[in-house]
């Protein structure tokens, strides 16, 4: 599955954490997301026990249980200098876009990528959504992309475009197929149910991945939906 979307955490009485503890005793869970471990866990409302394996930043933090199985850092792999003049570009340039409003917290910095946001995380979530709809219009975080691959040609790095407010920056091949390398020798069939499925959304290339079949999923009623289709058809 991919990340918890931020309109619909896990709460007591939320059909979706019912679902999701049933689901854990049918079948082997396994979450993977952008965010960090934090956010993930938060999105899951502490529920961690619900996920077998949890795969936060694509996977580049890997935890089996509360077994730490993987970690890998970004810093190793393009060095201080060209990550600080990376940042130093990001801040600039967000430094020049005029928005709805602007908040805090513009680059996050996560173990394995670097998260850019231009109205802030700290924003609220009706000004996440005033930015989502006015990004949906200007394309800013497009045009963010482009101008990132015009000023680093030569920075093997991969732009994902996911959520309503950001994007991530990370070396390429270090997508969310590369939680695959935990699991795909321990399992015949894996699922994967996410909604930024197209080809500049951050679940695409795992939703392609040969090892893996693939659902786009709209919302949560419907991730109940195809999740329930898929067990019945394998006898779950």
């Amino acid at each position: 599955s991919s990340g918890i979307n931020a309109e619909w955490p896990l709460r007591p009485g939320n059909k979706m954490l019912d679902f999701m503890t049933d689901l854990s005793k049918r079948t082997t869970v396994g979450i993977v997301g952008g965010s960090d471990e934090a956010k993930i866990v938060e999105q899951l409302d502490g529920h961690i026990e619900l996920a077998t394996y949890l795969f936060s930043e694509n996977g580049l933090v890997a935890k089996k249980g509360e077994k730490l199985i993987g970690k890998t850092s970004i810093i190793d792999k393009i060095g201080n200098d060209k990550l600080q003049d990376f940042i130093n570009f990001c801040l600039s340039y967000m430094s020049k876009l005029k928005l709805p409003c602007k908040r805090g917290t513009f680059i996050e910095f996560r173990n394995g990528m670097i998260n850019i946001c231009p109205v802030g995380r700290a924003c609220s979530v009706e000004e996440r959504k005033e930015f989502f709809e006015y990004d949906h219009v200007h394309k800013l975080r497009e045009q963010f992309v482009t101008a990132l691959k015009n000023q680093f040609p030569d920075l093997e790095m991969k732009y994902s475009i996911g959520g309503q407010i950001s994007f991530d920056c990370f070396p390429i091949g270090w997508d969310k197929t590369y939680c695959l390398q935990y699991i795909e020798k321990e399992f015949d069939d894996i699922y994967f149910y996410g909604d930024k499925t197209y080809e500049s959304g951050n679940d695409y290339e795992i939703f392609i991945d040969s090892r893996v079949q693939g659902r786009t999923v709209t919302g949560p009623d419907n991730t109940l939906q195809q999740v329930t289709d898929d067990l019945t058809r394998l006898g779950l």
